[in-house]
Formats: C-alpha cells, sequence, structure tokens
C-alpha cells in the first residue's frame, strides 16, 4: 500500500484512480497522517464464485439413488 499526500492525489486525480482501478491500495495522508484509503471495488461475482469452490472442497457426494426399490419415510428417516 502507497501513501499518497492528498494535495498529490487531487493534483493527479486520473492517474491514481486508475492504479487503484488496476488493484492497488492507496493511503491517503494529511500532514504524515493516515486519514482514508482508498481500495478497489470488489467483484461480487467472483467473490461469490471464490465462496462457492470453498464450499465444493468441503463437501462429499455419496451414493444418492440405490436402493430404489426401498420405501422410505420422510419423517422419522427409517425405510
Amino acid at each position: 500500500m502507497n501513501e499518497v499526500k492528498v494535495t498529490e492525489f487531487r493534483a493527479h486525480l486520473p492517474r491514481y484512480l486508475m492504479r487503484v482501478q488496476a488493484g492497488e491500495t492507496l493511503a491517503l495522508t494529511v500532514r504524515g497522517l493516515v486519514i482514508a484509503r482508498l481500495t478497489p471495488a470488489e467483484d461480487a461475482s467472483q467473490l461469490a464464485k471464490d465462496e462457492l469452490a470453498a464450499l465444493r472442497r468441503q463437501c462429499r457426494l455419496g451414493d444418492v439413488i440405490s436402493p430404489v426399490d426401498t420405501r422410505w419415510n420422510a419423517t422419522d428417516g427409517d425405510p
């Protein structure tokens, strides 16, 4: 993360916004103190895909189709 003075940020706003859009995080400073952080927007669809992939690694798929001819009572789980 790079620190940038607010005056410098204002003077070159388009350039810094392009850097943030490219994935960089900026810390805006006044008199050496960080007053704000500018971070890239999160891609909601990519976050959802990553979360789904993590859930897939935790799950196991077993035999869900046998035996077909056995009756099963859904209220107590006994066949």
